[in-house]
């Protein structure tokens, strides 16, 4: 009889102890997951809070606050500068692919907001300072250029168009390196006509770059390896005639000079208008 009871006691004691787990855990009697209901706090003490936090550098604590004010009064009139607020939170603590998510939302829900310039210049930065060394895939560069451009062209009088400007000549300037990466490595493996196509591409497509000037010496040096004399002569004069003190120029008549030969514009070739 006393172990009977005493075993009773025992089942009803790891009952009792089951059911203070589960409610500890958020479960109720039958194990069901309980629905916890969130105080509806007004919009804008939810704004409010959240830019106090972000005064004063608690950005993480500042994005949750924006998320409920979001969540709870996603039509107020707070939700636009609220998601505004997303973007620059990501963009401050370096969290480059968010910002761009954050500004294409935005921009997506607000297209004619006064803020969209700044939107598109925050997620335009994430992917300038998301890009990488001339030896690697250069499609943030490419990305940025097109998201600058686009302020250029939509807005043409809003103060981040100078700074977008720039910016994309630093990031053609990084194409071009690229460009003359690849272009040397197939030079030094002899497969002239490749590289040339890189040179070329750094000439034609990327005029501004700082790479212009070594691109028409190694014309000069691809086409002298291939017995093109006139194409080779061609590159040396324009590389003469728009850089006339460079070193890359004295390097391609000394070139030019082994042969016998002199820098001349030849007529017709793709070179001679530059």
């Amino acid at each position: 009889m006393l172990r009977t009871l005493r075993t009773s006691f025992q089942f009803v004691l790891i009952a009792v102890l089951a059911v203070s787990l589960s409610a500890c855990a958020g479960f109720n009697l039958f194990g069901e997951k309980k629905i916890v209901e969130e105080d509806i706090i007004p919009a804008e003490e939810l704004y409010d809070k959240a830019i106090l936090q972000v005064e004063n550098q608690r950005y993480l604590s500042a994005q949750k606050t924006f998320d409920k004010l979001e969540r709870q009064h996603p039509y107020s009139e707070y939700s636009e500068r609220s998601r505004l607020m997303t973007v620059y939170i990501n963009a401050r603590t370096g969290r480059y692919e968010k910002t761009i998510l954050a500004a294409d939302r935005f921009l997506a829900l607000y297209p004619s907001s006064e803020d969209a310039p700044y939107a598109m210049y925050m997620k335009g930065a994430a992917q300038y300072n998301q890009m990488k060394d001339i030896t690697r895939d250069q499609q943030t560069a490419e990305d940025a250029i097109s998201t600058f451009q686009t302020i250029i062209n939509n807005y043409p009088g809003s103060r981040y168009a100078k700074d977008a400007k720039e910016r994309i000549l630093i990031a053609k300037d990084q194409l071009a390196g690229k460009e003359m990466s690849v272009g040397r490595y197939y030079l030094g493996n002899n497969n002239y006509t490749a590289a040339i196509n890189r040179f070329r591409t750094v000439v034609e497509d990327h005029q501004t770059s700082t790479h212009v000037e070594e691109a028409l010496l190694r014309l000069t040096e691809s086409y002298l390896a291939l017995g093109l004399v006139n194409e080779a002569k061609t590159a040396a004069a324009v590389l003469g005639h728009n850089y006339p003190s460079s070193q890359w120029y004295e390097d391609a008549y000394k070139l030019l000079q082994k042969q016998g030969l002199a820098p001349e514009v030849a007529e017709g070739n793709w070179l001679s208008d530059r």
